[in-house]
């Protein structure tokens, strides 16, 4: 654990370096591999060439997308272990995938809305509807949404919101054809007009997010402590369960439920900085970018010249480090 800032500052740049190499590499790697010079050129000498093409069209949008979505999941997954005190708990909690992946299964099969803008929104807004829900039905009684209380609601309306799916795509052949590709989280393909949608609400969302590291490390001292320092503890866990809906919501409507990178990334960050969350935010989404693009650099490469969507990446590089963390009760040691 790094206790003195100076050594703080110096492991985030070095993070910093490390997430700028592993947006090249994602722009460079891949079945056609590319030159830095190309990447130049592409900008500055264009010439219609394949490579050229790749790089603007194909690759840059997805090592972008790639960054934005994986530092959204880390640090949404950060907020739900501090909303829940738990751990081992991810956006999924909240129901943000099954919420999503529900509405957009019921929009093809009721109302054949097939378009990529459609999917979109219909994503996100299922996200929201499935978060505000089980934070709602957590907040019904005297003590109001206690850490046991949301995880409860969480994962009992992820479950029903995932079985209503489940049934739609076993009767709709068109729907599960649609949606089995982006159920299974993946950048390829992503154009960045999808990510200009949800893109200010994603940004506005890091912004507030960095500016409650310390009220956050208030908060976990305790409610009781938080209220007698003239914390409003409600309003501070209504705003993290927002910030919560808007990054891992926007994250999902872009790329599918990509799983385990708010497991994975917090855990790895308390590492450096254990539970002070002024350096934990910023860590997270740093460390959460560059998990998914290695994941996605790997993803090229295990089937060749086929691609493996992230989600299944991540879930392979993510599992034993579950595994780990349930053995360890939850923290790496």
């Amino acid at each position: 654990m790094l206790i003195h800032p100076r050594s703080r500052i110096i492991v985030l740049v070095a993070c910093i370096l490390l997430l700028v190499i592993c947006f090249f590499s994602s722009i460079l790697l891949g079945y056609t591999d590319t030159s830095f010079t190309s990447l130049i050129h592409s900008f500055t000498q264009f010439d219609g060439s394949n490579e050229q093409l790749i790089i603007q069209n194909v690759r840059l949008p997805r090592a972008i997308i790639a960054s934005i979505v994986g530092a959204s999941l880390a640090i949404a997954g950060l907020f739900m272990q501090v909303l829940t005190k738990n751990p081992l708990a991810s956006p999924s909690v909240l129901g943000i995938n099954a919420g999503a992946s529900m509405l957009i299964v019921l929009s093809i099969t009721f109302f054949h809305l097939q378009s990529p803008n459609a999917t979109i929104w219909l994503s996100f807004i299922g996200a929201t509807l499935s978060a505000v829900f089980v934070f709602g039905l957590s907040s019904i009684g005297r003590d109001g949404a206690t850490p046991l209380k949301i995880t409860l609601a969480g994962v009992s309306i992820a479950a029903m919101f995932s079985s209503i799916t489940q049934g739609l795509l076993v009767t709709n052949e068109v729907a599960l054809e649609q949606v089995l590709f982006w159920l299974a989280g993946s950048v390829q393909g992503r154009s960045l007009d999808s990510l200009h949608m949800v893109l200010p609400y994603i940004v506005i969302a890091w912004v507030v997010s960095l500016a409650l590291g310390g009220k956050i490390n208030t908060f976990m001292l305790g409610e009781d402590v938080s209220r007698a320092l003239g914390q409003n503890t409600a309003l501070l866990k209504t705003t993290l369960v927002v910030l919560v809906i808007i990054l891992a919501g926007g994250a999902v409507s872009i790329a599918g439920p990509i799983g385990l990178v708010g497991i994975i990334v917090p855990q790895i960050v308390r590492m450096f900085v254990k539970n002070d969350y002024r350096w934990m935010i910023p860590f997270c989404g740093i460390i959460g970018a560059i998990l998914l693009l290695l994941a996605d650099v790997g993803s090229r490469y295990i089937l060749m010249p086929e691609e493996t969507p992230v989600g299944i990446m991540t879930a392979v590089i993510g599992a034993p480090f579950f595994i780990y963390l349930a053995r360890k009760g939850g923290t790496v040691k």
